[in-house]
């Protein structure tokens, strides 16, 4: 199902999406459209990651695993060299 909503745009954004349009040989609906699922996708993407993110800090607060800035940056700095190493073990941190 589709719904028709409307949005109020200030003469410069209206122009720009004009030209946008005219550029591409796409409507300023489409343009829109496609430009809020956009958005919509990076929107959505950013707040899985922070819920993520606050999981994962609650489970540290839990239980008082991690791995030290220092391990961590060895092992990522590893990554695509000859001597990669195994993903280090969370251990208490305090």
């Amino acid at each position: 199902m589709t719904t028709t909503v409307g949005v109020k745009l200030d003469d410069e954004t209206r122009i720009r999406l004009k030209n946008l349009g005219d550029a591409r040989q796409r409507s300023a609906h489409w343009i829109m459209r496609e430009a809020i699922k956009e958005y919509l996708d990076k929107a959505e993407e950013a707040e899985y990651r922070n819920q993520e993110a606050d999981a994962a800090w609650e489970d540290y607060k839990r239980s008082g695993l991690g791995v030290d800035y220092d391990t961590m940056t060895a092992w990522l700095d590893s990554w695509g060299t000859d001597q990669e190493t195994p993903c280090p073990e969370a251990k208490h941190q305090y």
